[in-house]
C-alpha cells in the first residue's frame, strides 16, 4: 500500500484521512497549527452546518460546472450524513435544509474526527506547515523541523480566507511549483461595507429581510434570511448570501416586511397614526420615521425597499470562503493533478465556492471522498 501524505487537516484534510485509513493506506496527516479542525469549529454560527438537501451545482461557482456536478454527483448530501453518523452522532436539516448535528455544536463534529482518526491509528503531525513541496520519483515534503517522503500527496490546506485559522493563501504556491494556475481570489460569505452613514444608528439591529442585489436596475440575486446591521455596512446569513453575487457599485434592497404587501402596511399606518409599534424593533423605528420625516409614502418606500450602495467587502479577515484557486479543470476526474500525478486537491484550494447554508462543507466531504478514491485506484 502506498503512503500518502495529506497538507491540511480540516474538514477535507480530515475526511481524506478517514476515507484513507479505512481502507487501509498509510497516511500522515500534517496541520501547520497546533489543532485539527479549527475552522470546522467555527462553522455554521459555531453550530455546524454540514451540509444542505438542497445540494446541487446550482448553489455554487467554478470554472467547469459540469465537471462540478459528476464530482458532486458521487458524494450526496445523504453520502455526507451517512459518512458523518458512521463515526458517530446525528445529524439532521432544519426547515431551510440546513443540515446540522442533533446537539448543534461545531466543535462537537471536530471531536468525532479526532476520535475516528486516533481509533485507525493515523499519524498526525501538529505544527508541520509544509513550505516546500518537490518530486523526484516520489514526492518530498519539507517543513521546520520535519521532512517525509511519500508516493501521494493531497493538497487540503485551504484557501484564503480567515487566515486566523492559519489558511493565508501560501499553500497556492505549493501547488503553482507544479505548474498550477490561481484564478483571481477574492473574499466570499462576508460582511459587505456601505456609506457608514446609511447605516448610523442601526448597528447591532438584527432583522429576518427579504434582500435583493441589484445592478443596474436588474435583480441579479434576491432571498430571504438574517441581515444585522454595523458600523460600516451590513451582515447575517442573506447578506453572506448576498456576497457571492454583489460587487463594488451594486446596491443591495433590503425589504424589512416580506411577508406584508404595501396596502396592508399604508392601512397600518393609518390606523396608527404613523407609529411602527409592533411592526418593526423600536430601534429601527426611530431611525426611519426620522428619515421619513412623516411621510407615509416615504416611510413605505424605506420599509419596502431600503437601499444600500455596496462599497466593497470586509476583506478575506472576516471572510468564511475563498473565491476562486486551483482550477477544475487543471484535474482529472479524481481530483487529481493533470500537471503531476500522485498529487491530489481537495477543498477550498479549488476554484469552488459554494452559496451560505452548508454547500462549501459539502464541498470539502465531497472533494475528500473524490481525491480517496482516486488515490486508492492506483494502489
Amino acid at each position: 500500500m502506498k503512503k500518502i501524505a495529506i497538507i491540511g487537516g480540516g474538514a477535507a484534510g480530515m475526511a481524506c484521512a478517514v476515507h484513507l485509513l479505512r481502507a487501509g493506506a498509510k497516511v500522515t496527516l500534517l496541520e501547520r497549527g497546533e489543532r485539527l479542525g479549527r475552522k470546522l469549529s467555527a462553522t455554521g454560527n459555531g453550530q455546524g452546518n454540514v451540509t444542505n438537501v438542497h445540494c446541487s451545482p446550482a448553489h455554487y461557482f467554478t470554472d467547469d460546472r459540469e465537471k462540478l456536478a459528476r464530482l458532486l454527483s458521487r458524494c450526496s448530501w445523504e453520502d455526507c450524513v451517512r459518512f458523518l453518523e458512521g463515526m458517530g452522532g446525528i445529524f439532521l436539516p432544519d426547515a431551510r435544509g440546513r443540515v446540522y448535528p442533533a446537539g448543534r455544536q461545531a466543535s462537537a463534529i471536530c471531536d468525532l474526527f479526532r476520535t475516528e482518526l486516533e481509533k485507525l491509528h493515523a499519524d498526525i503531525c501538529l505544527g508541520a506547515q509544509v513550505q516546500n513541496l518537490t518530486y523526484d520519483g516520489d514526492f518530498t515534503l519539507a517543513w521546520a523541523g520535519g521532512h517525509m517522503r511519500s508516493d501521494a500527496v493531497v493538497l487540503a490546506a485551504g484557501g484564503k480566507a480567515a487566515p486566523n485559522f492559519g489558511t493565508d493563501g501560501s499553500a497556492y504556491a505549493l501547488a503553482s511549483s507544479f505548474g498550477h494556475t490561481v484564478t483571481p481570489l477574492s473574499p466570499a460569505l462576508v460582511r459587505l461595507k456601505t456609506d457608514p452613514a446609511l447605516v448610523r444608528g442601526l448597528k447591532g439591529i438584527r432583522v429576518d429581510a427579504g434582500l435583493k442585489v441589484v445592478r443596474k436596475g436588474n435583480i441579479c440575486f434576491e432571498c430571504r434570511g438574517d441581515v444585522l446591521f454595523t458600523e460600516n455596512g451590513v451582515s447575517g446569513d442573506a447578506v453572506f448570501r448576498a456576497s457571492s453575487y454583489a460587487i463594488k457599485g451594486d446596491v443591495l434592497e433590503i425589504d424589512f416586511l416580506p411577508d406584508v404587501d404595501e396596502a396592508r402596511l399604508e392601512a397600518a399606518l393609518a390606523r396608527s397614526g404613523g407609529s411602527l409599534l409592533c411592526i418593526v424593533p423600536n430601534g429601527l423605528a426611530r431611525v426611519l420615521l426620522k428619515r421619513a420625516d412623516g411621510g407615509h409614502g416615504t416611510l413605505i418606500s424605506l420599509l419596502k425597499r431600503f437601499s444600500l450602495p455596496v462599497l466593497g467587502d470586509c476583506g478575506f479577515t472576516n471572510a468564511q470562503v475563498t473565491k476562486g484557486g486551483i482550477p477544475l479543470s487543471e484535474t482529472d476526474e479524481n481530483l487529481q493533478s493533470l500537471k503531476r500525478a500522485g498529487l491530489f486537491f481537495a477543498g477550498e484550494i479549488l476554484n469552488v465556492d459554494g452559496e451560505c447554508g452548508g454547500y462549501n462543507l459539502q464541498w470539502a466531504f465531497t472533494s475528500a471522498r473524490v481525491a480517496a478514491e482516486g488515490i486508492l485506484l492506483q494502489c
